[in-house]
């Protein structure tokens, strides 16, 4: 093929140089190089960026776009440069056109992002398919992006808008050529049914799934994929007396939540006939036939999430925003962290139950006492939709019923040489110091991104605690949200290995208000109190006498007589890349 004049190679065949007409700057020079496309005018302009239908176009200030944030590219072919009505900007020439199409960082929300639209214009109608040809091609180079995902859309999550959030991030993923599978869930548990079932061989053919709704259909996603995939022993559990229990050889095929559990997440069980044992299951994989196993952890299948929820606390987290366009461009351009997944063992649903072990997953929070009788309590006033939580809140906190229970844990001492040091600022209830420096958790997190075992510094001993409490919490994550901007724990991490457990001891109402206070302010120190104990842990037990009441799981309502738990670091992968700075 002939080379167009107006088009020419320099240094290597990876770079290309034209000239070009760019909407909203006019003549420029255009460089591609493999990692970056840049542009330099050959005039002197001053007009700044603009806006058309709430999409950025190109601004003097902008001089370059890496590739890695371009999303998709196209060939408009012959017309005006800029054809949207009501948006002309004065070049009315018409000519071959191609957009590029790509990701900015909100100059005033730094986690915030939205899509950008570069176009160019030549009277080569082969200059412009060459350029977007050798751009297609340096895409197709990025194989960390998504070529088919599977999306579960949840209408009737937060305000009931999940079906419109999706419609309008869809042409996103089209603009990228992304397919999807899209499924609207039509009853509570509808996403758990559908990936508990689905089989290994067409969970492999996505490249990962998408939520879009809030972190309750998360959670339904998360443990329909894990419950039947992730091998591994069970946690440890306080035996009742005279009773050992061996979690050490657990068996793998994990039984789903059943039985006294009021969730509808947990209204599914395997039949018994499905319980083969492992020999048979070795000799059915022999055949080739066999459904693929797919396991966790897995470092090709990623989870997203596009936010529609209440609370949204998982996508806050790990995006840094609460925006379906951020995280839908997230996940087009295939971003990448690991997050700790908790698991939790019901042993026991109530005193009188039999002992038969029941596994759930988290990947942000579970709490017994206030945090489970609000969850409980709202469950009455669904029709108040996200108002039904304060109001719930209000009537809990009011009744302020502590309930008398043990927690065992594994508690990580403070490295041994700053020990002397931390001891002067530990609470009188033993915890963690009462005012640590707080390190939060950020894109390309150092902590995060350590070595995977433990510092050796790093003792950890087992600590039994008795008592009344109000409540006890299990936070994997921060768990910020609108009416928590620093989250319940400002500085736990996305993939530390850690959970916080958080132990609040009965108290005068009045102190426990102060808590909440504390919590709900930016910049509040929640955890600064006498009768609340703080600890980092990898694993806890924990048992309940008399009086009981409910844990709260990802919003999700778990009765748990006898309950461990343990954190797996990095577990999943999902599509983000950690809240910016």
């Amino acid at each position: 093929m002939q080379r167009n004049p107006d088009c020419s190679n320099h240094d290597s065949q990876s770079t290309l140089t034209s000239k070009f007409f760019m909407d909203q700057v006019g003549e420029v020079v255009v460089t591609l190089k493999p990692d970056v496309l840049s542009w330099n005018s050959t005039e002197s302009t001053s007009n700044d960026s603009s806006s058309c239908l709430g999409i950025l176009y190109a601004s003097k200030t902008d001089t370059f776009i890496n590739i890695s944030e371009v999303y998709a590219v196209e060939f408009t072919d012959w017309g005006f440069l800029h054809e949207t009505a009501g948006c002309l900007s004065g070049h009315l020439s018409k000519m071959y056109r191609f957009r590029v199409h790509g990701v900015q960082m909100s100059k005033s929300q730094p986690s915030l992002l939205t899509p950008v639209v570069y176009t160019f214009g030549h009277d080569n109608r082969q200059t412009c398919k060459t350029w977007v040809n050798q751009l297609n091609t340096l895409l197709g180079m990025l194989t960390d992006r998504p070529n088919s995902l599977l999306v579960f859309v949840n209408p009737r999550s937060g305000k009931g808008n999940g079906r419109q959030i999706w419609e309008n991030v869809a042409p996103l993923f089209s603009q990228a050529e992304i397919k999807t599978k899209v499924i609207v869930t039509e009853h509570a548990g509808h996403a758990f049914d559908a990936m508990s079932s689905i089989t290994n061989k067409e969970l492999a053919s996505y490249d990962g799934v998408v939520a879009v709704g809030g972190d309750g259909l998360f959670n339904e996603i998360l443990n329909g994929v894990l419950l039947s995939r992730h091998k591994a022993p069970y946690p440890p559990v306080t035996p009742d007396h005279g009773q050992t229990v061996d979690t050490h050889n657990a068996i793998v095929d994990q039984p789903l939540p059943s039985g006294e559990d009021e969730s509808p997440l947990l209204s599914s069980s395997l039949d018994e006939s499905s319980q083969v044992p492992n020999i048979f299951k070795f000799l059915q994989n022999l055949d080739t036939n066999q459904d693929p196993e797919i396991s966790f952890p897995n470092d090709r299948f990623r989870f997203g999430l596009i936010p529609s929820g209440s609370t949204d606390a998982i996508v806050i987290c790990t995006t840094g925003a609460r925006d379906p366009v951020t995280s839908a461009l997230q996940i087009i351009t295939g971003k990448r962290i690991r997050l700790d997944i908790a698991q939790i063992v019901t042993w026991k649903t109530s005193q009188i139950s039999k002992h038969e072990p029941r596994v759930r997953y988290t990947a942000s929070f579970a709490g017994y006492g206030f945090y489970g009788n609000v969850i409980k309590e709202s469950e009455k006033y669904r029709w108040m939709g996200p108002k039904r939580y304060d109001y719930a809140g209000t009537k809990v906190f009011l009744k302020h019923r502590s309930y008398k229970a043990e927690v065992a844990f594994t508690k990580v001492e403070p490295e041994k040489t700053n020990m002397q040091t931390n001891r002067k600022r530990l609470t009188t209830c033993w915890g963690l110091p009462k005012d640590p420096k707080r390190v939060p958790c950020r894109s390309k997190c150092h902590v995060c991104n350590a070595n995977q075992s433990m510092d050796p510094q790093q003792e950890s001993k087992l600590v039994t605690d008795r008592g009344r409490f109000l409540s006890i919490g299990a936070a994997v994550i921060s768990c910020r949200n609108e009416k928590a901007p620093d989250g319940l724990v400002a500085d736990a991490h996305l993939s530390d290995g850690f959970l916080h457990l958080i132990l609040i001891k009965d108290c005068p109402r009045a102190f426990y208000l102060w808590h909440l206070t504390q919590l709900a302010r930016k910049g509040g120190n929640p955890l600064n109190f006498d009768f609340l104990e703080h600890y980092k842990t990898t694993t806890f037990t924990f048992t309940s006498f008399g009086e009981e009441s409910v844990w709260n799981v990802d919003g999700e309502v778990l009765l748990a007589h006898k309950l461990s738990a343990q954190v797996f670091r990095g577990l999943v992968n999902v599509f983000a890349s950690g809240p910016e700075t």
